[in-house]
C-alpha cells in the first residue's frame, strides 16, 4: 500500500501536496509566484536554448549600424523569444485573478516601457530576467541532485530463491522469510541477516562513512549497501517498504516539505509584500503627474519601481538555504527532518547526552570477579551470566560474553522478570530465587554488599541467591574516540551547557563526565527520572537530546531537537528523532550543529542583501536617481547573489 490511507495500490501515485490533482511526477513551484520550476534540469535547458538566440539578437540591435527601424525589429524580436513564456504566464495569471505575481509585474513593466518608447530597456527587462532564471533554474537543480543521489541507493532488482533457482523480481515482490544472493557489486535490495557467505559492505550512501565494514553468517545487512567483494546468501526480515532505507527515503523526501520559521515568514513577507510595492508603484505614477506634470517621467519611475520591487530573491534564496543544507548533511550520513529541525537546532543552548551507546562504546568488559565466601569466581560468573542471558542490557551482554570466553557454561535458571533500572530476578531448577542487579535491587531486597571493593567508578553486577549474597562482577565502559572533542567542540560553537543522563551509578558516571569535559551529570536515573530531568531542563531554555536510538525514544520526542545517534536499521530512532546520525561516531554531532549554523546564517544574509539592495534602489528610483538597469540589477542581479550565496550551504 502506498500509505497514505487512499486504499490504492503501491503504483498509485502521490499527490504532490499543493492541491494541483497532479501526481508525484508534477515539480512543485519555487513559491515565487513565477510558474517556473526552478528545480527541473530540462527546463533550465530549454530556457537555456532560448536564451541564446534572444542574447544575440539583443547584441545585434544594440551594435549593428542599421537603420532605427531595423533596431527597432531586432529589439522587438528579442522581446519575443525571450518573453513568451513570461507573457503567457501573466496572461494565465490575470485569468486566474493572480495579478500580482512575479510574471505580471514583469509583463506591466516591460510593456510599459516599451510603449513609453523604451525599447531598449523594456528589453533588457525581460531578458535579464530571463538570464536570471537560468541561473536559478541551474542553481536549485544542482541542490536537488544531491537529494536525487541520496535517493539512488533504493534498490531495484533483487535475486531470491524460489523452485530451486535465483530469479530476479523487484523487491517489492519479495516476501519475509525468503532467501535472497547478493553477488560481489550488488546493492542489497532487503534488510536481511545473511546465512552463508562473506563481504566487506560499503555502507557510505546510508552511513556518510568510506571505511568498509565486514558481514558475515548471523549478522544483519541493510538495504542499500553494497557488497564489494564477496557473495552471500541472505534471509529476508523485512518487507521493502518496512525497511531501513525505504524509511530513510521517506524521512528525506518528507524533509524537503517541513518548512522552517523563517521560510514561512518569507512565503508570509512576499504575499503582504508584493501589494504594497504596486500600489506605490500605481501611486507614483499617478499622483506626482497630477501636481507637478511630467507624466512620462513618472511612468518611468514608476517601471523602475516596480521591476526593482520584485520579492523573488528572498522566496527562491532563503527556501533554497535549507534545501542545500538538508542535501548537504545527508551526504555525510546526518538525516535531518526538515528545515524547522535546522532552525530548532540552532536555537538549542543545552545538550543533554546518555551515557552508554553515546558517549561511551557500550561495549563493556568485565574486570574482575569477586565471590563472597563459600562461592568460586566461576560459579558467580555462571550464576550472573544465566539470569541475564536473555536481557538486551550492555552490561548483561558483557558477563554473558565473559563467561563464554573463560568458558564457563551459564547457570540453568528460568527469568521471572527484568525490573527496569534495577536488575533481573530469575528462578533455579532446585526453586531458589535468583537476583542480579545492582546495588539498588540488593538493598531493596535486604542483601548486604560490600561497596569498598574493585573501586566505585566501575560498573557492578551484584547477584544473590535466595536472599544471600553470591558476589559480584566489576566492568568497565569505553569511552567513544572522539568524543572529547566533539564535546569541546560543541562548546566552542556556542553550546552553553553540556549535560549527561544516566541510569548508572554516581561515581562512574562522574568518571566518565571528568575525562569529557561534561558540565554537569545526572546519575542513577531511572527511565522516568531521566525523562523528568529532561523536562526539567528544557524548561531553563533550548534543549537537545542525544541518544542511542533504541530505548531513548520518549526523551528523543520530548526534547526540543531529539538526536539519534548510530540509529541506521532502528525504527524507534527514525521515527522519534529530528536529526538521525547514521554512525556513533561523536564527531556528527558538531557536524550537524555546523549545518543548522552555517544555513541559518546564509538564510539571513541573504534577507539582509535582498532587502537592503532593493529598499536602497526603490527609494532611489521614487526619486529619479535609479534608472531601468538598476532596477534590472535589483531584481536578477540580486536574486542571483543571494542565490549563489545559498549555494555554499552545500559545501
Amino acid at each position: 500500500d502506498c500509505g497514505c490511507s487512499c486504499g490504492h495500490g503501491e503504483h498509485h501515485e502521490h499527490d504532490c501536496g499543493c492541491s494541483c490533482g497532479h501526481g508525484e511526477h508534477h515539480e512543485h513551484d519555487c513559491g515565487c509566484g513565477c510558474g517556473h520550476d526552478h528545480g527541473n534540469d530540462e527546463e533550465a535547458k530549454k530556457e537555456l536554448m532560448r536564451l541564446l538566440p534572444a542574447l544575440a539578437l539583443f547584441a545585434l540591435g544594440l551594435l549593428l549600424p542599421v537603420p532605427a527601424s531595423v533596431k527597432t525589429a531586432l529589439l522587438l524580436a528579442c522581446y519575443a523569444v525571450s518573453g513568451v513564456d513570461v507573457l503567457r504566464s501573466a496572461w494565465r495569471s490575470l485569468l486566474g485573478g493572480r495579478m500580482l505575481d512575479e510574471n505580471f509585474l514583469m509583463a506591466v513593466a516591460s510593456l510599459a516601457a516599451i510603449a513609453i518608447g523604451e525599447m531598449t530597456e523594456g528589453c533588457a527587462v525581460m531578458l535579464f530576467y530571463q538570464v536570471g532564471e537560468c541561473f536559478q533554474s541551474f542553481a536549485v537543480g544542482r541542490s536537488r541532485r544531491q537529494i536525487r543521489a541520496l535517493l539512488a541507493i533504493r534498490p531495484e532488482e533483487a535475486y531470491v530463491l524460489r523452485g530451486g533457482e535465483y530469479v530476479c523480481v523487484d523487491p517489492a515482490d519479495v516476501k519475509v522469510g525468503e532467501e535472497i544472493r547478493i553477488r560481489p557489486g550488488e546493492r542489497v535490495p532487503l534488510d536481511a541477516l545473511v546465512l552463508s557467505g562473506r563481504s566487506e559492505m560499503d555502507t557510505s550512501a546510508l552511513t556518510g562513512e568510506s571505511m568498509p565494514r565486514i558481514a558475515e553468517a548471523g549478522e544483519t545487512i541493510l538495504a542499500g549497501f553494497v557488497a564489494k567483494n564477496g557473495m552471500m546468501t541472505a534471509r529476508v526480515e523485512k518487507p521493502l517498504q518496512e525497511s531501513s532505507v525505504s524509511r530513510i527515503l521517506a524521512m528525506v523526501e518528507e524533509a524537503q516539505e517541513r518548512k522552517a520559521p523563517a521560510e514561512r515568514f518569507i512565503t508570509v513577507f512576499a504575499r503582504v509584500y508584493t501589494p504594497i510595492v504596486v500600489g506605490l508603484a500605481v501611486l507614483l505614477a499617478v499622483i506626482p503627474p497630477l501636481l507637478l506634470g511630467g507624466w512620462r517621467v513618472w511612468m518611468y519611475r514608476a517601471l523602475t519601481f516596480l521591476v526593482a520591487s520584485c520579492p523573488c530573491a528572498l522566496v527562491i534564496s532563503v527556501p533554497l538555504c535549507y534545501f542545500a543544507g538538508i542535501g548537504a548533511a545527508a551526504r555525510r550520513g546526518i538525516l535531518i527532518k526538515g528545515g524547522d529541525s535546522l532552525d530548532a537546532l540552532c536555537r538549542v543552548k543545552s545538550f543533554v547526552l546518555d551515557k552508554t551507546g553515546t558517549l561511551t562504546t557500550g561495549a563493556f568488559e568485565v574486570l574482575h570477579v569477586h565471590p563472597a565466601a563459600g562461592y568460586t569466581q566461576e560459579e558467580v560468573l555462571s550464576l550472573i551470566a544465566g539470569a541475564e542471558r536473555d536481557s538486551n542490557h550492555p552490561l548483561a551482554a558483557a558477563v554473558v560474553r565473559a563467561a563464554g570466553a573463560r568458558g564457563v557454561q551459564p547457570a540453568d535458571v528460568m527469568l521471572d522478570a527484568e525490573i527496569a533500572g534495577r536488575g533481573v530476578r530469575a528462578e533455579a531448577q532446585d526453586g531458589s530465587i535468583v537476583l542480579a542487579g545492582n546495588a539498588a535491587m540488593m538493598l531493596e531486597n535486604g542483601i548486604e554488599i560490600d561497596e569498598a571493593i574493585c573501586g566505585m567508578d566501575s560498573a557492578r553486577i551484584y547477584a544473590a541467591k535466595d536472599g544471600t549474597a553470591v558476589g559480584f562482577v566489576c566492568l568497565s565502559d569505553v569511552i567513544k574516540p572522539g568524543a572529547k572533542e566533539a564535546i569541546a567542540r560543541l562548546s566552542e560553537m556556542g553550546v552553553e551547557n553540556t549535560v549527561m543522563l544516566t541510569g548508572d551509578r554516581e561515581a562512574p558516571a562522574k568518571a566518565v563526565a571528568s575525562q569529557l569535559g561534561v558540565d554537569e551529570v545526572h546519575a542513577q536515573l531511572l527511565p522516568q527520572d531521566k525523562l523528568a530531568k529532561l523536562e526539567e531542563i528544557c524548561g531553563l531554555g533550548g534543549a537537545a537530546f542525544v541518544g542511542d536510538g533504541i530505548n531513548d525514544a520518549p526523551a528523543l520526542m520530548r526534547a526540543d531537537v531529539g538526536i539519534a545517534m548510530g540509529a541506521l536499521g532502528s525504527d524507534a530512532a527514525i521515527e522519534a528523532a529530528d536529526v538521525v546520525l547514521m554512525t556513533d561516531e561523536m564527531d556528527r554531532l558538531p557536524q550537524a550543529l555546523g549545518v543548522a549554523q552555517r544555513v541559518r546564517a546564509l538564510a539571513r544574509q541573504n534577507v539582509a542583501i535582498a532587502l537592503g539592495i532593493k529598499i536602497a534602489v526603490l527609494l532611489l528610483a521614487a526619486f529619479g536617481v535609479a534608472g531601468m538597469w538598476s532596477a534590472v540589477f535589483a531584481d536578477v542581479g540580486v536574486a542571483l547573489i543571494c542565490v549563489l550565496n545559498a549555494m555554499r550551504a552545500m559545501r
